[in-house]
Protein backbone atom coordinates (compact mmCIF):
# COMPACT_ATOMS: atom_id res chain seq x y z
CA UNK A 1 0.00 0.00 0.00
CA UNK A 2 1.29 3.19 -1.06
CA UNK A 3 2.20 5.59 1.76
CA UNK A 4 -0.42 8.82 1.90
CA UNK A 5 0.90 12.26 2.25
CA UNK A 6 -0.18 14.47 4.53
CA UNK A 7 0.80 18.20 4.91
CA UNK A 8 1.41 19.73 8.22
CA UNK A 9 1.94 23.32 8.45
CA UNK A 10 5.45 24.63 9.54
CA UNK A 11 4.89 27.74 12.33
CA UNK A 12 8.71 29.16 13.51
CA UNK A 13 12.18 28.34 13.38
CA UNK A 14 13.49 25.15 14.37
CA UNK A 15 16.90 24.41 15.28
CA UNK A 16 18.64 21.59 12.94
CA UNK A 17 21.41 18.85 13.73
CA UNK A 18 23.53 16.14 11.69
CA UNK A 19 23.22 12.73 13.47
CA UNK A 20 24.29 9.57 11.19
CA UNK A 21 21.57 7.16 11.40
CA UNK A 22 23.32 3.50 10.15
CA UNK A 23 25.43 4.58 6.73
CA UNK A 24 22.82 7.86 6.36
CA UNK A 25 23.87 11.50 7.59
CA UNK A 26 20.41 13.03 8.59
CA UNK A 27 18.61 16.14 10.21
CA UNK A 28 17.10 15.89 13.05
CA UNK A 29 15.29 18.34 15.07
CA UNK A 30 14.04 18.88 18.50
CA UNK A 31 10.36 18.48 18.94
CA UNK A 32 8.36 18.83 21.47
CA UNK A 33 4.84 17.84 22.51
CA UNK A 34 2.58 16.42 25.50
CA UNK A 35 -1.05 15.78 26.20
CA UNK A 36 -4.17 17.68 26.33
CA UNK A 37 -4.09 19.62 29.91
CA UNK A 38 -0.21 19.71 29.36
CA UNK A 39 0.72 18.20 32.67
CA UNK A 40 3.16 15.47 30.19
CA UNK A 41 5.44 17.12 28.36
CA UNK A 42 8.34 15.75 26.24
CA UNK A 43 10.83 16.20 23.52
CA UNK A 44 11.72 13.83 20.68
CA UNK A 45 14.68 14.25 17.76
CA UNK A 46 13.46 13.05 14.50
CA UNK A 47 13.16 14.72 11.57
CA UNK A 48 11.11 17.89 10.29
CA UNK A 49 9.57 15.55 7.59
CA UNK A 50 8.21 12.27 9.86
CA UNK A 51 7.53 9.05 8.37
CA UNK A 52 4.48 7.73 10.78
CA UNK A 53 2.45 4.89 10.81
CA UNK A 54 -1.30 4.39 11.45
CA UNK A 55 -1.89 1.26 12.41
CA UNK A 56 -4.99 -0.98 12.65
CA UNK A 57 -4.88 -2.88 15.88
CA UNK A 58 -7.54 -2.41 18.74
CA UNK A 59 -5.99 -0.02 20.75
CA UNK A 60 -4.61 2.28 18.04
CA UNK A 61 -7.90 2.43 15.68
CA UNK A 62 -9.87 3.55 19.08
CA UNK A 63 -7.55 6.15 20.14
CA UNK A 64 -6.46 7.21 16.61
CA UNK A 65 -2.86 6.99 17.46
CA UNK A 66 0.08 8.03 14.63
CA UNK A 67 3.90 5.94 15.47
CA UNK A 68 6.33 7.65 15.62
CA UNK A 69 9.23 5.59 17.13
CA UNK A 70 12.36 6.13 18.51
CA UNK A 71 15.15 4.76 19.99
CA UNK A 72 15.45 5.77 23.82
CA UNK A 73 18.27 8.28 23.28
CA UNK A 74 16.18 10.31 21.16
CA UNK A 75 13.28 10.81 23.72
CA UNK A 76 12.96 12.93 27.31
CA UNK A 77 10.22 13.44 29.09
CA UNK A 78 10.49 17.18 30.29
CA UNK A 79 7.49 16.68 32.99
CA UNK A 80 4.35 14.82 34.30
CA UNK A 81 6.22 11.69 35.21
CA UNK A 82 4.06 11.51 38.29
CA UNK A 83 0.78 11.72 36.04
CA UNK A 84 1.13 9.02 33.51
CA UNK A 85 -1.07 5.78 34.42
CA UNK A 86 0.01 2.45 32.81
CA UNK A 87 -2.23 0.25 30.91
CA UNK A 88 -0.90 -3.22 29.71
CA UNK A 89 -2.67 -6.09 27.86
CA UNK A 90 -2.19 -9.39 25.66
CA UNK A 91 1.39 -9.36 26.11
CA UNK A 92 2.18 -7.55 29.23
CA UNK A 93 5.03 -5.99 27.12
CA UNK A 94 4.17 -2.90 25.73
CA UNK A 95 3.41 -0.03 28.23
CA UNK A 96 0.63 2.29 27.26
CA UNK A 97 1.23 5.32 29.53
CA UNK A 98 -1.73 7.86 29.83
CA UNK A 99 -2.10 11.03 31.57
CA UNK A 100 -4.42 10.41 35.00
CA UNK A 101 -5.84 13.66 34.38
CA UNK A 102 -7.07 14.30 30.54
CA UNK A 103 -6.22 10.82 29.72
CA UNK A 104 -4.70 11.64 26.51
CA UNK A 105 -1.51 8.79 25.55
CA UNK A 106 1.38 10.97 24.33
CA UNK A 107 3.62 8.40 23.96
CA UNK A 108 4.00 4.95 24.88
CA UNK A 109 6.95 2.07 25.00
CA UNK A 110 5.80 -0.32 21.95
CA UNK A 111 5.81 -3.90 22.44
CA UNK A 112 7.74 -3.91 18.78
CA UNK A 113 10.49 -1.56 20.13
CA UNK A 114 10.54 -2.22 23.97
CA UNK A 115 13.83 -0.51 23.90
CA UNK A 116 12.39 2.51 22.63
CA UNK A 117 8.96 5.19 22.30
CA UNK A 118 6.50 5.61 20.59
CA UNK A 119 5.44 8.79 20.10
CA UNK A 120 1.87 9.78 19.08
CA UNK A 121 2.45 12.56 16.24
CA UNK A 122 -0.61 13.35 16.94
CA UNK A 123 0.54 15.29 20.16
CA UNK A 124 3.06 16.46 19.05
CA UNK A 125 3.42 20.59 19.00
CA UNK A 126 2.59 21.21 14.73
CA UNK A 127 5.34 24.17 15.02
CA UNK A 128 8.30 22.10 14.12
CA UNK A 129 6.74 19.47 11.64
CA UNK A 130 6.73 20.28 8.57
CA UNK A 131 5.79 17.09 7.09
CA UNK A 132 3.68 13.42 7.53
CA UNK A 133 4.22 10.66 5.38
CA UNK A 134 1.54 8.21 6.93
CA UNK A 135 2.04 4.62 6.37
CA UNK A 136 -0.92 1.41 6.91
CA UNK A 137 0.63 -0.59 9.61
CA UNK A 138 -1.54 -4.00 10.02
CA UNK A 139 -1.23 -4.30 13.46
CA UNK A 140 -4.25 -6.85 13.64
CA UNK A 141 -1.69 -9.52 12.42
CA UNK A 142 1.06 -8.28 14.52
CA UNK A 143 2.53 -11.60 14.63
CA UNK A 144 2.69 -11.84 10.95
CA UNK A 145 4.34 -8.56 10.66
CA UNK A 146 7.03 -8.82 12.99
CA UNK A 147 7.88 -12.47 13.31
CA UNK A 148 10.88 -12.55 14.96
CA UNK A 149 8.34 -10.53 17.63
CA UNK A 150 9.95 -7.28 17.55
CA UNK A 151 10.52 -4.25 15.03
CA UNK A 152 13.31 -3.76 12.79
CA UNK A 153 16.52 -2.59 15.00
CA UNK A 154 17.00 1.00 15.48
CA UNK A 155 19.63 2.87 13.30
CA UNK A 156 21.10 5.43 15.01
Amino acid sequence: MAAARVLVSNIGDISEGHYTLGNLEAVVIRHTGGCHCGRVRFEVMAPAKLEVSDCNCSICTKSGYLHLTVPKSRFKLLSGSDALTTYQFNTGTARHLFCSTCGIKSFYVPRSHPDGFSVNARCLDARTVQELVITKFNGQEWETQYPTGRGPEFQE
